[in-house]
Order: C-alpha cells, then sequence, then structure tokens
C-alpha cells in the first residue's frame, strides 16, 4: 500500500469509531483467514506487520491465539507488541495472560516460534515506545485517550536467533 493510502488508515485507525468496531471484527477476520491459508496470510499485516500470538490464559491456563500488529526488531526474531486495544479503557486479554505467563509462541509468516515476553518499563519502554510512535503514529492517539499506560512487550526467541524454531503451539 503507498504513502497516501497508509496515511489514511492511520487517520481511519485513530477514531473512536474504529476502536469501538476494530476489536470485534480485526481479530475474527485475522483468525479465520489466517486459519483457512494454514498461516500464510494474516490480512491486517499488509498495513503492519504481523503475527499470531499464542499465550496461555491467565485465569483459564488455555492456549489463546491473538492476531497482532508487531514492530519486529531486527532479523534476529524478535518483536515489540503494543497492549493498546485500540485505545479503549481496559488492558487487553492477551497482555494479562503475558504478565502471568511469559512463555508463549508466535506463528510469523507461517512458522510456529517459541518465545518468551517481556513487559518493558523505565527507558526501555520510553525507547521502544518512541520507535513505535514513528513506526505508527496513531499509537500516540490511543495513549492520549486513555489514562493507563499502554503496555508494550518484548518478545524473544527461546529457541535462538536463526534457528528454525520448530513447531510449537497453535
Amino acid at each position: 500500500m503507498g504513502g497516501a493510502g497508509v496515511r489514511f488508515v492511520q487517520k481511519v485507525s485513530a477514531t473512536r469509531v474504529f476502536a469501538k468496531a476494530a476489536p470485534r471484527v480485526i481479530p475474527a477476520l485475522d483468525r479465520g483467514v489466517h486459519r483457512l491459508t494454514r498461516g500464510r496470510v494474516l490480512l491486517s499485516a499488509r498495513l503492519l506487520p504481523g503475527l499470531v500470538l499464542t499465550s496461555t490464559g491467565a485465569r483459564s491456563g488455555l492456549p489463546r491465539r491473538t492476531p497482532l500488529a508487531c514492530m519486529p526488531e531486527g532479523d534476529d526474531g524478535g518483536w515489540i507488541l503494543v497492549g493498546s486495544n485500540f485505545g479503549r479503557t481496559a488492558h487487553p486479554a492477551w497482555t494479562h495472560n503475558l504478565l502471568a505467563h511469559p512463555e508463549a509462541s508466535v506463528n510469523w509468516k507461517g512458522r510456529d516460534l517459541p518465545v518468551t515476553a517481556r513487559l518493558l518499563t523505565g527507558e526501555e519502554r520510553a525507547a521502544a515506545w518512541r520507535a513505535l510512535l514513528a513506526f505508527w503514529p496513531p499509537y500516540a492517539v490511543y495513549q492520549a485517550r486513555v489514562r493507563r499506560e499502554i503496555r508494550v512487550f518484548r518478545l524473544t526467541r527461546r529457541d535462538g536467533p536463526g534457528r528454525s524454531g520448530g513447531a510449537e503451539g497453535s
């Protein structure tokens, strides 16, 4: 998508109407298309890089699959995830899951990879937040809309950089 198209989507994604509708529509579409294409296509990844996070439910202990936008970090298989919840009041459930159970997996470009999540704080969070705002400016609108500090996580591969990362949890 060209620059004008991306700017249009950024403006739309910063609206309250989008924040209200998107959490119901986008994840359901992403999960369906991802399943139908056996992990090869994630619709939201047409705008932003995306992955499917499989975390363990904080209360249920059951696997929870959540399609998410992400900011890849270099070639070593790390990602930054933002718990913006589209600028809604509450933290998204997947952030509670990662706080309770930091070991998870991601489906990245059709491959399941084991990861460990870490909540960023202090200067490390501030640096990641600056990079995120350069990457996707609507995050600033989401933060301005809520009183909570939006959670930012760094995911690192448990099998090390450059490895194939066998199939784990779907």
